[in-house]
């Protein structure tokens, strides 16, 4: 049973909650999973004036993920930080190339699961989440999000991310905050429950 971990990170947070995800993944017995990341569209030196290229430099040993490699996954979570309410525009032009695998229906019956970030704590993670789900509806895939079951979502001691519709964390408006303890067991939870699921599938078949 593959789990694929498929992320893009800017500055590095969603690359951590990608580690998370995965690490809750490993735990469920059988499950194969992989970490991958999508291409990179900004030009070097928009990065060095974003001051990216250090974050980017310590992802650079992450794979580039293909679209072959989504129907070889029997689960594929799916990280990205949010624009606009939205997915970001790598993440986006990644899956526009899957028309592919959508005319095959390669993505039928697999599960789909998403995480985010953004910079603020009503930056529009959640719609981020709700919009990419559209995409994985149109695959035929099997929504999973992040169940009320981790409690840590309701927690109301501190500002977090999290929400039943994904693991997400906020990032800060000048990328200072890491991921916290509380947002990466989310994403760890996440991972556990969505390997959980595709196995019983698996086993169904």
């Amino acid at each position: 049973m593959k789990v694929l971990v498929v992320y893009y990170s800017l500055y590095g947070h969603i690359h951590r909650m990608a580690e998370a995800v995965a690490e809750g993944a490993r735990e469920v017995v059988g499950a194969e999973v992989v970490l991958r990341r999508v291409q990179e569209t900004l030009p070097h030196d928009v990065l060095e004036k974003m001051g990216a290229v250090e974050a980017q430099r310590s992802m650079a040993h992450i794979p580039i993920c293909t679209v072959e490699e989504l129907a070889e996954a029997d689960a594929v979570i799916f990280g990205s930080p949010t624009r606009f309410g939205n997915m970001c525009g790598q993440m986006r032009q990644f899956l526009d190339a899957t028309g592919g695998l959508w005319v095959k229906g390669s993505l039928i019956g697999k599960v789909g699961s998403v995480f985010a970030s953004s910079n603020t704590q009503h930056g529009g993670q959640e719609s981020t989440i709700l919009t990419f789900h559209a995409t994985l509806l149109h695959h035929g895939m099997v929504i999973v999000g992040l169940p009320y079951a981790f409690q840590g979502q309701m927690r109301t001691d501190e500002i977090t991310g999290g929400s039943p519709y994904g693991a997400s964390t906020i990032a800060g408006v000048q990328g200072e905050r890491l991921p916290t303890e509380n947002e990466l067991a989310a994403a760890r939870y996440q991972g556990k429950h969505v390997a959980t699921i595709a196995y019983k599938l698996v086993m169904a078949r």
